[in-house]
């Protein structure tokens, strides 16, 4: 069925500001903030894949080619907001405050990398799919109730929205008028399940209708637009306590994990094909073209960012892992006596081989 959804793209794949755009629309050090945010975030990405290949690192999700999204809704997020992100989500952790070293630690099967120095109130990485959707819900009431403008924010994959938590979010979101932005990160693939298997809407934006509140596009490679329409959409979700939902199109460069072969289910020729569309090299010749960007700064900011990388590489590879007990410590206000014997069991044993 044929519904009219809004598409927004600022920045094309070549560069260029879009003809319809109005001059000025490109802020140039705002620009540059998220390119470095974005090559940051790519950078870490080869790191962490490096270190999964070499068996320091869990199974790995990577965002190749995706940078724009996570960069471009959490640049546009205020303080209050909450985030609810699932695992290809990196760069928006970082510009809200996760650190590199968390972020190794959480990749690394460490819950300490969940226990984030700056956003408190940000959710961990949801792995299993479309649960986070519900959650989000919860917060936005949360938010809603304590009367302060702050909204949810849950990045979900396209997959997620074939999932009845998805659209049970979206029933009681609009149900009841609540603080929340649905972000889809539209990659084309669910693992190995192509997006034209997955839903016969012709958008995955206008599945929002059914619920009583608005959907759009935008073009998921131009960090610019991202930002944009976030922003945008934020605004009027504070404004008028009502929720939204955003399809950004992109493309998923990437196997769907470490633990996944991509050659299985599609051609080198359709992943090379979408190279052109690179979110970064957008940015970056945009920046050249205005002659705001040379080749020293780019060899600056790589190396930069290569050394924040390995420092915090370092850091998690040398963090001691916790006590076994601690598994026990964290649940409950009072441990069951069920637990506590499991728990003096445990410390039995260690005492005995140490």
């Amino acid at each position: 069925m044929k519904i009219d959804v809004p598409f927004t793209r600022i920045l094309g794949p070549d560069g260029k500001v879009q003809p319809d755009i109005e001059a000025g629309t490109i802020d140039l050090e705002a620009l540059k903030q998220a390119y470095w945010a974005m090559v940051l975030a790519r950078t870490f990405d080869t790191k962490a894949i490096a270190l999964q290949r070499t068996g320091k690192l869990g199974t790995y999700a990577s965002s190749l080619g995706q940078e724009a999204v996570g960069v471009g809704v959490a640049r546009a997020m205020q303080p209050n907001d909450v985030l609810l992100p699932t695992f290809r989500e990196h760069g928006a952790q970082l510009v809200r405050g996760v650190t590199l070293t968390e972020l190794f630690l959480f990749w690394g099967g460490d819950e300490r990398g969940c226990d984030f120095a700056g956003p408190r109130q940000d959710f961990p990485v949801c792995v299993p799919i479309a649960t986070h959707a519900p959650h989000a819900a919860g917060v936005a009431l949360a938010l809603k109730l304590e009367g302060e403008g702050g909204a949810a924010v849950a990045i979900l994959g396209d997959g997620a929205t074939s999932k009845g938590d998805f659209y049970e979010a979206m029933n009681v979101a609009g149900a009841w008028q609540l603080p929340a932005l649905l972000f889809v990160c539209n990659n084309q693939w669910a693992i190995s399940v192509p997006r034209s298997a997955q839903s016969a809407a012709e958008t995955l934006a206008q599945k929002a209708l059914a619920a009583g509140f608005e959907g759009e596009q935008v073009d998921g490679n131009d960090v610019v637009a991202v930002e944009h329409v976030t922003g945008r959409a934020l605004a009027a979700i504070r404004a008028a306590s009502r929720p939204h939902l955003i399809e950004a199109i992109t493309y998923r460069m990437s196997d769907h994990t470490t633990a996944d072969d991509a050659s299985r289910y599609r051609s080198d020729d359709e992943v090379s094909g979408h190279w052109h569309e690179d979110p970064i090299a957008r940015v970056r010749t945009c920046l050249v073209e205005a002659n705001a960007w040379s080749t020293e700064d780019e060899e600056a900011l790589l190396a930069r960012c290569t050394e924040q990388i390995e420092d915090a590489a370092q850091q998690y590879l040398g963090t001691a892992p916790q006590a076994p007990e601690s598994i026990f410590d964290f649940t409950y206000a009072q441990l069951p006596a069920d637990l506590r014997a499991q728990r003096a069991a445990l410390l039995g044993e260690a005492g005995a081989d140490g």
